[in-house]
């Protein structure tokens, strides 16, 4: 697979740990995913239902926003400067983002008039636009994930590289943290799982034992239920 070059990679303190972003990616690849299913299986009218796929939908879009924001802000400029030979790269990055804003544009059109009509026809519409978004966004993944990271990994500073998942970090509201220690986890190896935990805070490790995973178990039972029996 395309991000086979990275996955080998074991963290060291001189070297930017660039697998981390393999397994970020992993939850938008997941929930890209699923959301056009979560969409289809509302039935008609289902005015409980549809508010509670619609959240989602807004907290998957808001982060993936912030993520490439992230990315424009602090990776491409350091990456164009010190990587002048894979300049048509970098651009194709930035090119990438801007294709994957324009699919979302699809999916912020028709999220709210399915919540006002709550009928199958917006939502096929909806779940048709999140079908194209998936398509560009797996398109920039994979190329991110072969071609960028190994840059990253070679011409960038462990510093420059752990202020990226800072700002990740804090650009989540504090009481959806666990949520998204969740989403990380839920696909994460035990090599992978041990290293993002370690990084938590010791408080933040206790709350993800005693509430966090039960939490994320519920959250994940709600919205997925109706899916079970495809």
């Amino acid at each position: 697979m395309f991000a086979s070059r990275t996955t080998e990679q074991l963290p060291t303190a001189d070297r930017p740990y660039t697998h981390e972003m393999v397994v970020v990616h992993r939850v938008f690849r997941r929930e890209s995913a699923l959301l056009p299913r979560l969409v289809r299986a509302v039935a008609d009218g289902d005015t409980a239902r549809v508010p509670v796929v619609a959240g989602h939908i807004r907290e998957y879009v808001a982060g993936l926003h912030n993520h490439h924001e992230l990315e424009d802000e602090l990776l491409w400029p350091l990456l164009r400067a010190r990587c002048v030979q894979d300049d048509a790269l970098v651009t194709r990055m930035e090119l990438q983002h801007l294709r994957i804003d324009g699919s979302l544009t699809g999916v912020t059109q028709w999220l709210p008039e399915w919540e006002r009509t709550t009928d199958s026809i917006a939502g096929e519409e909806l779940a048709l636009a999140l079908d194209a978004h998936r398509i560009a966004l797996v398109e920039h993944l994979d190329e991110e994930e072969q071609s960028v990271l190994p840059l990253v990994a070679e011409h960038l500073t462990v510093a420059e590289w752990e202020l990226l998942g800072a700002r990740g970090m804090e650009s989540i509201p504090n009481n959806r943290r666990l949520i998204a220690l969740g989403a990380i986890l839920e696909d994460a190896t035990p090599e992978e799982r041990a290293f993002f935990l370690g990084r938590a805070p010791l408080l933040g490790r206790l709350l993800w034992r005693t509430v966090g995973r039960r939490q994320y178990a519920a959250l994940c039972r709600t919205l997925r239920g109706p899916l079970d029996g495809e």
